[in-house]
């Protein structure tokens, strides 16, 4: 059962979510937080919540700033934007009756919330095909990168959209370091990552495992791609946190 909902980001615009609702017993709640330019209802982001609210882990998944139906303009957001508003839309779900118990990010979004985890302060974190360093992202708008330095903001045109990248965006994913919030996360830390990803390669998993403190775990997504598309890789990722997780639901 999906249910429509929005709330205040961080820096004002009204943000859109689904709540996917579990149908049965209700074992806790979560909020998704999804990748770069890919919104609430890419096939990992929906397949994924789906599957958790059938395992009976309601999950909240939210439109970042100005994509999709999210108000504002994304070229105002950031990772620093992101990552607050995640810990804004934990705030969200508690004032409502349904305080969450875990982050669920997805590839930059799986760094987000890893950032966010212990502001948010849920009691476990999964990442999913998370990058170690958040501004590997560049690499998507580096055809536009220095116009937008040198202008103040460029069009950049992503999956038939156009986009504003701004220089304040620009320099805050060039700044953003997970190092830190890895180490201090002090929270349950589940990593999945795929060995064959062609866009996030592994090695951003084994760094991140490397900066973790226990408890921490790991599970290789095999045959998996980056962006989950293949039948049955999403519902896999979101049965194998729905277990792990079982121990920190409040």
């Amino acid at each position: 059962m999906a249910e429509q909902v929005r709330f205040p980001s961080s820096t004002g615009p009204m943000l859109t979510g689904v709540l996917d609702v579990p149908v049965g017993e209700v074992r806790g709640w979560g909020v998704f937080v999804h990748g770069f330019t890919l919104g609430k209802d890419c096939p990992a982001a929906a397949r994924i919540c789906k599957q958790l609210a059938a395992e009976g882990i309601g999950m909240l998944r939210f439109d970042a700033l100005g994509l999709t139906d999210s108000d504002g303009d994304w070229g105002d957001g950031s990772f620093t934007v992101k990552v607050r508003d995640t810990v804004v839309a934990t705030r969200f779900m508690a004032e409502r009756g349904t305080p969450v118990s875990m982050l669920v990010g997805h590839s930059w979004g799986g760094a987000a919330a890893i950032a966010a985890g212990r502001d948010a302060q849920v009691g476990a974190v999964v990442s999913i095909a998370a990058p170690s360093d958040p501004s590997n992202v560049e690499r998507h708008y580096d055809a536009v990168v220095d116009r937008a330095c040198q202008d103040g903001s460029a069009e950049w045109l992503v999956g038939g959209r156009a986009l504003t990248l701004k220089r304040d965006f620009v320099e805050d994913v060039r700044r953003a370091d997970l190092t830190d919030k890895v180490t201090a996360l002090d929270r349950p830390l589940l990593i999945m990552h795929s060995p064959t990803d062609q866009t996030v390669g592994i090695d951003n998993a084994s760094e991140i495992f490397r900066m973790a403190r226990h408890p921490r775990s790991f599970v290789s997504l095999e045959g998996a791609d980056h962006l989950l598309t293949e039948p049955g890789q999403a519902q896999r990722a979101a049965r194998i946190a729905a277990a792990w997780v079982e121990p920190y639901l409040g």
